[in-house]
């Protein structure tokens, strides 16, 4: 059996000593997460997608939500302290963040955005979120994530 091949975003956590557990799946293009979610038996509301945007000031952020909901765009402003944002064109995610569109993940980036994680993940033992590349899921505990990258968590979804 080969090496599993390493993604920035796992050894961020291998780093910081935050326990998680990867889901592969088969996957030679972007799905969405919802697709995802479920072509893994993963519950919609525990299965997080990260959108990267940036804010007036130029400045880009993470913000993390379940697949099936909508980021409300002024929620999301105001969480990071800016009068507005706009989500980065799809075009732009590697050469903003590192990685691919369907496999961004608010950790192992070129550089650590300000994150804000939706706060339904507070009070879950353990979510999933994308492994940093296209076919790989991480499991692992919202808190954890948080504290490592010094997110946060707000209400940032369309309600």
């Amino acid at each position: 059996m080969g090496k599993e091949l390493k993604t920035n975003a796992m050894r961020f956590l291998d780093k910081s000593k935050i326990e998680y557990t990867v889901q592969t799946y088969e996957c030679d293009e972007f799905i969405d997460g919802i697709h995802t979610a479920e072509k893994l038996g993963q519950p919609l509301d525990e299965t997080f997608k990260t959108l990267v945007a940036q804010g007036k000031s130029g400045s880009y952020y993470c913000f993390l939500i379940p697949v099936a909901l909508e980021l409300d765009m002024k929620k999301a402003a105001k969480s990071v302290g800016e009068k507005s944002v706009e989500l980065i064109h799809v075009k732009d995610i590697t050469k903003i963040t590192g990685y691919v569109r369907g496999g961004c993940t608010p950790i192992g980036m070129k550089k650590q955005f300000m994150t804000v994680v939706h706060e339904s993940a507070a009070e879950l033992p353990m979510f999933f979120i994308s492994g940093g590349r296209i076919g790989t899921q991480i499991h692992l505990s919202p808190q954890e994530l948080v504290k490592a990258i010094r997110g946060k968590f707000e209400d940032i979804i369309m309600q």
